[in-house]
């Protein structure tokens, strides 16, 4: 079986290893996919309009309304299954 993909031609795993190079940049510490990063005080929710600019930019979506909830931002695996609906997911 074959990775899922989106209309785009984007894998959960590019998604997953975008978000965590940005992460370990932006924090200059390193995340495992399933952290809690605003539980373990590691980010900040004003970190989180950081991370919403990025997906955008990064994927090409538009993150608004009840996806802007923080449960969404939560975790690198989280934002990648966001990123992965929002732009169109199948496989």
């Amino acid at each position: 079986m074959s990775e899922p993909t989106t209309a785009r031609g984007i894998t959960a795993e590019q998604v997953e290893a975008d978000l965590t190079r940005f992460l370990e940049k932006h924090t200059r510490t390193s995340w495992d996919a399933d952290t809690d990063l605003f539980g373990t005080g590691g980010v900040s929710s004003m970190f989180a309009m950081e991370l919403v600019v990025h997906i955008e930019q990064a994927f090409g979506v538009t993150v608004e309304g009840p996806d802007l909830r923080i449960d969404n931002f939560r975790t690198v695996r989280a934002m990648t299954a966001l990123v992965l609906r929002l732009a169109g997911s199948h496989g």
